[in-house]
């Protein structure tokens, strides 16, 4: 019989097809806990990042060992006890999507545009070399124009100066609302002041250009030239979840000594 005939061709044409699915399939599997790795790794050189804490050169897992992981419930605005196994695949992001896990935010409220938000949130302390809080770091996220973008904002030990901000996953437009990648925007944010005396949420990112003159001007930061909507969806992030459905409830607790 002929090696050319169909019937030999689709033959040769399955079992190449079958090998090459399974030595995809076992290099996926082999190569899983590798990927996990590093992209535990990447999340925590992003908290040292905006926290001000990253040292090029020095292991990322040395330089994390020296902040303080906790779980906190976002209504009452309590660390819940947990175990460092626990705390460690803790998935804040993933909990918003189970049932049980995620409570369902009023329209009216949902400024960041999530439609759930997650019971329990992941938090990160910084204490000084006597032991009191030194900083303390807070995940974000909210709708940009084109993706739901998800990064960090940590505020001094007076839970009200932001030290550090900065997004590790969105997918905005490149050189207009991918400008929230850029240090020079994202250093605008340092010192500026979340809230007013009273307590609201008083940070925004405005229209045009913040100097001197401006009025209040520690509350505000220069919006993205060519990006309005992606500057829009910073602002209402940053809004929501400094309020009191986002940390403003752990924040109180915090600064009062009740967390």
């Amino acid at each position: 019989m002929s090696n050319q005939t169909a019937k030999y061709t689709i033959t040769v044409t399955f079992i190449m097809c079958l090998v090459a699915s399974v030595l995809v399939a076992g290099s996926a599997v082999m190569l899983r806990p590798h990927q996990e790795a590093n992209k535990a790794l990447d999340f925590q050189k992003n908290v040292l990042k905006v926290a001000g804490m990253y040292q090029e050169g020095v292991p990322v897992s040395d330089q994390f060992a020296k902040i303080q992981v906790k779980i906190v419930d976002l209504q009452s605005g309590k660390f819940i006890e947990a175990d460092a196994a626990d705390i460690a695949k803790f998935d804040q992001i993933a909990s918003a999507k189970k049932p049980g896990q995620y409570d369902r935010i009023n329209p009216e409220d949902d400024i960041a545009k999530l439609i759930n938000r997650e019971k329990r949130a992941k938090v990160f302390l910084v204490n000084d070399d006597a032991g009191n809080l030194s900083r303390v770091i807070l995940p974000v996220r909210g709708k940009g124009l084109w993706s739901t973008m998800a990064g960090f904002i940590a505020l001094d030990k007076d839970l009200n100066t932001i030290l550090g901000f900065g997004f590790y996953s969105h997918a905005e437009t490149p050189g207009l609302g991918g400008e929230v990648d850029n240090p020079k925007w994202k250093s605008i944010w340092l010192e500026k002041k979340v809230y007013s005396d009273a307590g609201d949420v008083k940070v925004s990112v405005i229209k045009g250009h913040v100097d001197e003159s401006t009025p209040e001007g520690e509350y505000k930061v220069d919006g993205l030239a060519g990006a309005t909507l992606t500057s829009t969806g910073v602002n209402n992030l940053v809004k929501y979840w400094m309020g009191n459905n986002g940390f403003k409830p752990f924040l109180t607790n915090l600064k009062n000594g009740e967390a």
